[in-house]
């Protein structure tokens, strides 16, 4: 819900510099520096290291973000949105079991459901673009990328500020996993409404 608030305000300085690193480094070099950050901000928050934790994982969004610019100025390409889908998600369902890991009795319920609830908007949304690109339908609302992107209320910067808050306060992991996972179904159930909307007619191919 607030991607298409946010990108405005990142977008020009990510610009910015990816004029300055095209040259220099490809954009998977980026996604994938990005992933060892993500994955160092899991190991950090698995130990109760949580500010360190969340130093890495807004480099990892940074990078995130970076990498994108950087691709819009010398390709997009399959293989550079499939890695960073995935690895997206990888850093984000492992920073859940970090989580889980660092207070196993206070968080693990939580944090499970939290994981099953990343399920429901990771399959509607991945899901949605395999068949959005069978039928060439494309989103510019958020930048040029390489998957349709279908909104909601739980998106990029709303999972960006969960994380932020909850390495802020580890104690609130629990509730705020909790409500944040609620906000996920909502976006899962709305994106299979508007698929339904966009996808029922025309012919399709099991």
């Amino acid at each position: 819900m607030l991607d298409r608030f946010a990108r405005p305000l990142i977008d020009p300085p990510l610009d910015r510099l990816a004029a300055r690193l095209a040259p220099r480094i490809a954009a998977d070099a980026v996604t994938l520096l990005g992933f060892a950050l993500g994955l160092g901000a899991m190991a950090l928050v698995m130990l109760g290291h949580y500010l360190p934790g969340l130093a890495l994982v807004l480099l990892n969004r940074a990078a995130d973000g970076l990498d994108g610019a950087i691709a819009r100025r010398t390709g997009i390409t399959d293989l550079g949105g499939y890695l960073d889908i995935t690895l997206d998600f990888i850093v984000y369902s492992g920073l859940v079991f970090a989580m889980a890991v660092a207070d196993p009795d206070a968080n693990a319920l939580a944090a499970s459901f939290l994981a099953f609830s990343f399920m429901g908007t990771g399959a509607s949304f991945l899901a949605f673009a395999v068949m959005a690109a069978r039928r060439g339908l494309e989103s510019r609302e958020r930048g040029t990328k390489s998957l349709y992107f279908l909104g909601g209320l739980a998106e990029g910067t709303e999972t960006i500020l969960f994380f932020v808050l909850v390495l802020l306060w580890p104690a609130g992991f629990a509730p705020l996993a909790w409500a944040f996972g609620a906000l996920c179904w909502v976006t899962t159930a709305s994106r299979i409404l508007m698929a339904r909307q966009l996808l029922r007619d025309g012919p399709g191919k099991a």
